[in-house]
């Protein structure tokens, strides 16, 4: 059962952490060839380091390696499954927006090209790397895409009917995959796991429902579906496993994708998902009220709420961070709540328009929040 020491915590993080101008640098010396592995390893480490003591000095129990070492918060996963392929010279354009206007990105594409395995455990040395050098107090977080986001982009279509004639074959294997990386991590000491998972905040717009009916999906059931797979890998998992699950609608250098509130998916989302806590966007009027927090039951499991902004530099009023938590309140007990940024800082390598103070500032916020609201 969660308690205000156990996650997930009264104040936490979803996990990215901006990454440090030497490491930018690194990366790209190392991708024109004049720093080799061993050496962009070695500028990554003494970062990672630096931003477990950052989130130590700060007041967080949690603590991750910000996703310093990759290039994608989702993608870098996914490519490591066995069965996926990066198509080349192909990629699927996903509108981003801003208060600007609307921009084009355009990802790689992947395709399902073979039997999905888990060949190795997947961010494994990561992982280590962090739980060897956490200090006492802090609790290791991992952070990995959900199943959903294998399936997602592509849907069927993206699936080589060859390999799957039998589309649930397909979700068996991932589910398989999934659980044991599940077990891996957990036997390398992992007690603190996040499924992050953009498609179940996606599914609330009507546009992105329009988009899974054009590529052959169901838009009324597909969250139900993600939900079930997401059971299922989750079934007989490890007792002092805390998991928990991440939506948003898109973070791509302060930009975002969809928006709508999470009424669509409510019921099943809460009342169904076998997770300890949900970290949800909230942080402007795209995210819709808090009426949806209704379908959440009463016990253990925990909401926290991304109230600050990880998209803009400006710090939130802490008075008003308070009565948004109170009105919140109106709908689950107070004790079942708890405060993040809305999302990562850091989705992609790029980052979010923001400084590496500016991003600390919001973290320390976050914890006098919690603290003033819940008690230390």
């Amino acid at each position: 059962m969660s308690t205000p020491d156990t996650a997930p915590f009264r104040a936490d993080h979803v996990g990215s952490l901006l990454r440090p101008p030497a490491l930018t640098q690194a990366r790209a010396e190392h991708r024109a060839g004049r720093l080799d592995a061993e050496g962009l390893r070695a500028v990554e480490d003494a970062a990672i380091l630096e931003v477990i003591e950052m989130q130590r000095a700060v007041g967080l129990k949690s603590v991750t390696d910000g996703e310093l070492r990759r290039t994608s918060w989702h993608m870098d996963f996914i490519y490591q499954l066995e069965g996926i392929t990066q198509v080349q010279g192909e990629s699927l354009h996903v509108q981003f927006k801003n208060e600007q206007g609307t921009y084009d990105y355009a990802p790689p594409a992947m395709r399902v090209s073979g039997r999905v395995r888990l060949g190795h455990t997947i961010f494994a040395d990561a992982f280590t790397f962090l739980r060897d050098h956490a200090h006492p107090g802090q609790t290791p977080k991992l952070t990995i895409p959900s199943p959903s986001m294998v399936h997602y982009r592509g849907g069927n279509a993206a699936i080589d009917r060859d390999v799957y004639p039998d589309v649930e074959a397909f979700w068996d294997d991932l589910v398989l995959a999934y659980r044991r990386e599940l077990e891996a991590v957990h036997g390398l000491g992992c007690r603190y796991l996040q499924l992050d998972d953009t498609s179940l905040a996606y599914v609330n717009d009507p546009a992105q429902r329009q988009h899974i009916e054009a590529i052959g999906g169901d838009p009324e059931h597909l969250h139900e579906r993600y939900i079930d797979v997401m059971n299922r890998v989750l079934a007989d998992k490890p007792a002092d496993l805390v998991v928990t699950t991440h939506l948003c609608r898109g973070n791509n250098q302060s930009m975002w994708a969809a928006e709508g509130g999470y009424d669509f998916v409510a019921e099943a989302l809460f009342g169904r998902l076998d997770v300890d806590g949900y970290f949800l966007e909230f942080d402007d009027e795209r995210s819709g009220t808090f009426e949806p927090l209704r379908h959440l039951p009463r016990g253990h499991k925990r909401v926290i709420l991304g109230l600050v902004t990880t998209k803009r530099p400006e710090l939130e009023d802490k008075d008003l961070l308070k009565r948004r938590i109170d009105e919140a309140a109106r709908y689950v007990d107070i004790d079942q709540l708890g405060i993040s940024g809305q999302c990562g800082f850091s989705s992609t390598e790029e980052g979010n328009n923001l400084t590496l103070d500016e991003q600390r500032a919001k973290l320390e916020l976050i914890v006098e929040v919690a603290a003033e609201v819940w008690g230390r």
